[in-house]
């Protein structure tokens, strides 16, 4: 089993860029497949996740070329040209694949079965599979969690549904089949979640309208082939936002061609309010995501109260936040957050494990956590963790060495490689002091 050994260090200063965003690279492999026409993507994550959906839609029939790991040629088959594949389409860990491609297959003439790792098949299935059954999918799962499986030929017509939790997941995968649906699909959230999929099929034509927490689209004839730049993944620019906040040497740390989708930056709202210096520079438009560039500086942080409204805008981002708030000034509660629940791990469970083991004072609650910050000095304790096999638990008590009395093992870090392929070169070279056992 891969461990981490992460040890305390003074300064994180440099310029840096992470890889390409996983939830844009997914988008973009999907709906450049069935688009009419080549497209050129750009910027592509080649983690193990957006890999086991590129390997998912070669097995569909579309030709993919790759000239180097992030450059992707897609020469897509149009909205009906995919073809069975000859097996199970196995997504690994990658929870958001399995629920796109549900959606996607759904509508398909040919059956079709999606399995994972170990992991990945304990995930829930169901709040996917419901309101694509309400569309006319003829889908099943195995208690409520995978395999999949997916009989083909089903007519499906538009529906308007109301999620009962944001969940971006979902409504894509509502918005994937309802590109052939009979009528238009109308999804409804009672709050803000990512937007990915609506502005990936926009770029590429779809009749999409958004009005505040509404998305109606409309069945169109054809996609059209696009050239997609990737930003650089915000939730794998936040383990090095964090770092630099917490940096003992106020040298600043720059974070280049960062995805600045609004849906996704809550963690900046949040660290901001706990007193965080981020600035943003250079703010642009990129094919259908805006970029920018971060500059972060050592910061003293307070403990607060994290609004409800942010939680659904950086829900990936909690577990490096609560390394955050173990280094604040005062308490820092986190509500509303059940959702940590369900992720790769029980996120909340398994952080709040990690914290008791270096010291930090805590009480966990269904939905959250709440977190004595220590300010002054070290926030943690030298000491063993357990990441529950979750990249980004792993990744965050990395981070947590920085405000660290000694060195932190984490244990089970191979699952790092799902989102962010060359992470402990990427982190050594801000300034961690950070091995792979």
């Amino acid at each position: 089993m891969r461990s981490y050994r992460a040890a305390p260090s003074l300064a994180v200063s440099g310029a840096i860029a992470v890889p390409g965003d996983k939830s844009v690279s997914h988008r973009s492999l999907l709906v450049a497949a069935i688009a009419t026409g080549t497209s050129e993507v750009s910027g592509f994550l080649p983690s193990e996740d957006c890999l086991a959906s590129l390997a998912a839609m070669r097995a569909l029939g579309v030709h993919i070329e790759q000239a180097s790991a992030t450059q992707l040629r897609v020469r897509g088959v149009g909205l009906r040209g995919l073809k069975a594949a000859t097996h199970a389409l196995d997504m690994g860990n990658a929870g958001t694949a399995m629920r796109l491609f549900a959606g996607l297959l759904s509508a398909q003439t040919f059956d079709s079965r999606l399995i994972g790792d170990a992991s990945l098949m304990r995930r829930p299935m169901e709040r996917v599979a419901r309101p694509l059954r309400e569309m006319g999918a003829d889908l099943r799962t195995q208690g409520g969690c995978p395999p999949i499986d997916i009989h083909g030929g089903a007519i499906l017509h538009g529906i308007e549904y109301l999620l009962p939790i944001a969940s971006a997941q979902v409504k894509s995968a509502l918005l994937l089949a309802g590109l052939y649906a009979e009528g238009p699909t109308t999804v409804n959230s009672p709050a803000p979640s990512r937007d990915h999929s609506e502005r990936m099929l926009r770029f590429f034509g779809a009749d999409l309208t958004v009005e505040r927490l509404s998305v109606r689209l409309t069945p169109p004839r054809e996609l059209h082939g696009q050239r997609v730049e990737v930003p650089g993944d915000f939730s794998s620019a936040a383990f090095f936002i964090v770092a630099g906040l917490l940096a003992a040497v106020p040298a600043g740390l720059v974070i280049r061609n960062v995805g600045m989708n609004p849906t996704r930056t809550g963690l900046l709202d949040i660290l901001r309010r706990m007193g965080g210096q981020i600035e943003v520079m250079n703010l642009r438009d990129g094919a259908a995501e805006p970029v920018a560039d971060l500059m972060v500086r050592r910061s003293h942080l307070r403990g607060i109260e994290v609004p409800r409204d942010l939680v659904a805008l950086s829900i990936d981002e909690f577990p490096v936040l609560f390394v955050a708030a173990a280094c604040a000034e005062g308490e820092t509660l986190v509500s509303g957050a059940e959702e940590l629940r369900v992720k790769e791990s029980d996120r909340i469970a398994v952080m709040s494990a990690g914290l008791r083991a270096l010291g930090v004072g805590h009480e966990s609650y269904p939905d959250g956590l709440r977190i004595e910050g220590r300010a002054a000095g070290a926030a943690f304790s030298a000491g063993e963790v357990e990441s529950g096999g979750d990249h980004r638990v792993a990744m965050s008590f990395s981070i947590a060495s920085l405000r660290a009395s000694g060195p932190i093992i984490i244990r089970d870090v191979a699952n790092v490689a799902t989102s962010f392929p060359g992470y402990v070169l990427l982190a050594r070279a801000a300034g961690l002091d950070l091995n792979e056992t």
